[in-house]
């Protein structure tokens, strides 16, 4: 009995997370690709393949990290009595999360998915110490406060980097006495800095993920991130030596031309920084529910791996989101905030993807919505506080507080119906 109940809980969790990577895919990848298509720098098919592509690989590579924190680091599991509550609990949290998404993305309003999850999680959590099943200690405050932390500094981090990268564009670029000259030196290093971070991404902790060894001593790995950054510097220049003005083109347009490029490269960048941080979103609680199938006497072990299958089919239901729904909230990131063009959409996505892929390596769940409505905020800050649409501002914060109590609620909800029904 206990082992039927345990599989028909394993399928419908399966598609409760295959349900919530959807939902990731169509409201997060404007978070990549807001700014691309908002610049008029790619189309709107060409940004939905691209974030598809490197948001699969960002799961499949680096995905495990922060899965792991969501799977077992928000309450203790071996405080529970009877793990079948924390598969009622796990599927509960998915499946009520992905429902709060679903109608956020409808009305192309931008929240957090990394919110919503672990606040269905703690709504759990909470509700099974009011049940008596565990204690209200059991719950890790540190962790929810580590989280919390998070939240709040991966906003300003984005921020303060796409203030500072833009800044360097809009001192040294646009305002040289020789633009062109400026912005042919210039790009390579850009460049060459972005393929380093992301390098290091993934070859630093990431291969353990593959299966292809442990991780590289920190020399090592650095030294050969730096080396790809380099290739992509020489690359680079031998490319811009290229470009060259059109006819009716202006100075200020080839620069354009020219970050559009990059911004590209930075666009895939941040889906692969979604792809690492926000897959455990729907892959955490899955984990768990396997976790516990697999032995359901000992249940969930923190420090267990994610298995690759589970970010496989995790990384496939992101790309599929993104295909079907994705354009909804496109329209919101790119255009409704300020204005975008390539060099300041290259800058709002550096600085976004950087603050989630450092967030990401120390295993916090950070938001990617926040980090990229940091980034354009911090580039809009660079011409000044009126560039802002405060009011599209006000509400996209009014939905990232409304997100961890709604999806709290519809999780207590179907954790309590599951709990009537079965027992």
């Amino acid at each position: 009995m206990i082992l039927a109940l345990l599989t028909a809980l394993l399928v419908l969790s399966f598609i409760a997370a295959m349900y919530m990577a959807w939902t990731i895919g169509a409201n997060d990848v404007a978070n990549a690709m807001g700014t691309s298509v908002g610049s008029g720098a790619i189309s709107l098919k060409r940004a939905i393949i691209i974030a598809g592509v490197f948001d699969f690989l960002g799961a499949l590579l680096v995905g495990g990290h922060v899965s792991t924190t969501i799977k077992g680091g928000i309450f203790d599991p071996s405080a529970f009595s009877d793990n079948i509550y924390i598969v009622y609990g796990m599927f509960a949290a998915l499946l009520g999360t992905a429902i709060f998404i679903t109608v956020a993305t409808y009305f192309s309003i931008p929240v957090s998915t990394s919110h919503g999850i672990v606040g269905g999680i703690v709504g759990f959590a909470v509700t099974s110490s009011l049940l008596n099943f565990i204690e209200f200690s059991d719950i890790s405050g540190m962790k929810l406060v580590e989280i919390v932390i998070s939240w709040l500094v991966s906003p300003v981090a984005g921020g303060i980097f796409a203030f500072i990268t833009f800044y360097i564009v809009k001192r040294y670029i646009m305002h040289a006495n020789k633009p062109i000259l400026a912005v042919k030196k210039l790009i390579p290093i850009f460049v060459g800095v972005v393929l380093t971070i992301l390098a290091l991404s993934i070859i630093y902790k990431g291969l353990k993920n593959l299966g292809l060894g442990d991780e590289l001593p920190p020399l090592t790995a650095f030294t050969i991130c730096i080396a790809i950054g380099f290739i992509g510097i020489l690359i680079t220049v031998l490319l811009v030596k290229k470009v060259k003005l059109r006819d009716k083109e202006t100075e200020v347009d080839l620069i354009e031309r020219i970050f559009g490029y990059l911004l590209i490269l930075t666009a895939s960048y941040i889906a692969f920084a979604h792809g690492a941080n926000d897959v455990a979103n729907a892959i955490g609680p899955f984990a768990a529910v396997i976790s516990i199938y697999n032995n359901p006497t000992v249940g969930i072990d923190p420090s267990s791996t994610i298995p690759i299958w589970v970010l496989f089919v995790g990384g496939i239901a992101i790309i599929i989101g993104i295909s079907t729904w994705g354009y909804k909230v496109i329209e919101t990131m790119g255009r409704k905030i300020t204005k975008i063009t390539p060099s300041r959409g290259f800058a709002a996505t550096f600085g976004a993807a950087t603050s989630v892929l450092i967030c990401s390596r120390l295993g916090m769940p950070v938001s990617t919505s926040h980090c990229a409505v940091g980034g354009v905020v911090g580039v809009g800050f660079v011409k000044g506080a009126g560039s802002i649409d405060f009011r599209v501002l006000k509400k996209i914060g009014l939905s990232w507080v409304i997100t961890i109590p709604a999806a709290a609620l519809l999780t207590v909800v179907i954790f309590l119906l599951l709990l009537a029904l079965t027992l």
